[in-house]
């Protein structure tokens, strides 16, 4: 899929639809960053009945030319400008970055193989072929006490572990991933965390394979998680290095500790569709 350029007119913005394990974003080539990119857009672009739909934002801009992806432009080409659904900007997007590494790549912006993207989690090697799956290297991970949270959701409370990777998560072991109810609203987590956190509930079907679902802050509950995935699998295992399959109602991942306390995870990322759209319209339809 080739790379998209603002468009025809001056007011159409070029986008590409992807998603990894149905986790799904709206990606926009915009390497000098030149798009005003407020929170109104994303979520106008997000809105699944009044935009195009999507979990997210990813903004593909050199790193060079952002204030953020600037000190790491000697690692990383392009900077991963990553939005949530509800327009706040997020640190970290396992999903959304296989998904930005595949652009990159099919778009011929970077050849296949091994190469830094740039992050507001740091700099993050991916390595991928010309198809199939990519894998990431998520860095390294943060193990709170195990159970020092408690999470309720649908009148039921269960102990969770904290873990950042690097974005905030609170790991919760259920019997049932049914337990959790609907997951409308966000889990209410004691003590409260002021700047909000992803919520995994997870069940242990062996030691090196889990079921998960995932309601994310500023989204909502989400097909699949790639940080998530990478936090149940630290939280479960303690941190111990090995390999774990998480299944998400997206699909499946692999999550793998390494000695080092690097988390590499690995899954698919599909590119569906390209097209233009127009700001103004999508923000004044809102």
């Amino acid at each position: 899929m080739s790379s998209v350029s603002a468009g025809a007119s001056s007011a159409a913005i070029g986008f590409v639809k992807g998603h990894g394990t149905e986790n799904d974003f709206v990606l926009l080539f915009d390497p000098e960053r030149e798009i005003d990119l407020t929170p109104q857009l994303v979520a106008a672009i997000c809105d699944r009945r009044a935009g195009i739909g999507g979990d997210g934002v990813l903004r593909v801009v050199l790193a060079a030319t952002d204030p953020e992806g600037a000190p790491m432009s000697d690692l990383a080409r392009w900077f991963m400008d990553y939005r949530n659904a509800d327009g706040s900007v997020a640190s970290m997007c396992g999903n959304g970055l296989r998904v930005f590494a595949r652009y990159l790549v099919d778009s011929y912006l970077e050849p296949p193989g091994e190469f830094v993207v740039a992050t507001r989690g740091g700099p993050m090697p991916v390595r991928l072929g010309p198809v199939g799956d990519v894998t990431v290297d998520m860095g390294p991970f943060e193990l709170f006490d195990p159970d020092a949270l408690t999470v309720s959701a649908n009148g039921r409370s269960w102990p969770a572990t904290a873990v950042a990777m690097p974005n905030p998560h609170a790991v919760a072991v259920v019997a049932d991933l049914a337990d959790p109810g609907e997951l409308t609203r966000p889990p209410v987590v004691s003590p409260a965390q002021p700047d909000g956190v992803n919520v995994e509930f997870v069940v242990v079907k062996d030691e090196a394979h889990l079921l998960m679902r995932v309601h994310e802050r500023g989204v909502g509950e989400t097909r699949s998680c790639g940080t998530g995935a990478c936090a149940a699998a630290v939280a479960r295992s303690g941190g111990k290095p090995g390999s774990t399959v998480v299944e998400v109602p997206g699909g499946r991942l692999s999550v793998t500790i390494r000695t080092d306390r690097h988390v590499e995870l690995t899954g698919p990322a599909v590119l569906l569709a390209e097209g233009e759209l127009d700001p103004w319209q999508l923000v004044a339809a809102r």
